[in-house]
């Protein structure tokens, strides 16, 4: 097992649905930023995006509390998944499935309706719309 630990924001809202058998499903996106500097010593931020997934009890914490935008500490491990794309092409995909998630927006931000960044500029992501999930 590989133990992932990412603190990030929400790229969208979380998704839940059921397996046949019942079991609670949640998925979203978590956005990362990093700081670099480019060639000329300008500082630039990277933004890298992680699929989340939440089973049973823990999915339904997720899709209860979190909303696009909030700031989340997720620990989990890493799962390898298998899809066909729209081309009829194998992919692999990585996603990290949650063990424990603790909810990092302050509670105030979240009845205002604001997306619950800190000064905004490591957690700063932009236009979320643009990102790849």
């Amino acid at each position: 097992m590989i133990k992932v630990i990412l603190i990030g924001h929400l790229g969208r809202d979380p998704e839940m649905s059921y397996t046949p058998s019942g079991v609670a499903v949640t998925k979203f996106s978590l956005a990362i930023n990093r700081i670099t500097k480019s060639a000329s010593g300008e500082k630039q931020t990277e933004t890298d995006w992680y699929n989340i997934v939440a089973w049973r009890q823990q999915a339904e914490v997720c899709n209860s509390y979190l909303r696009k935008g909030s700031k989340v500490y997720i620990e989990g491990r890493l799962a390898q998944r298998k899809y066909v794309d729209r081309n009829n092409v194998e992919r692999v995909s990585l996603d990290v499935t949650v063990v424990d998630m603790e909810l990092l927006t302050p509670k105030d931000s979240q009845s205002q309706g604001t997306p619950g960044f800190v000064g905004g500029s490591v957690d700063d992501l932009g236009d979320l719309e643009d990102h790849p999930f």
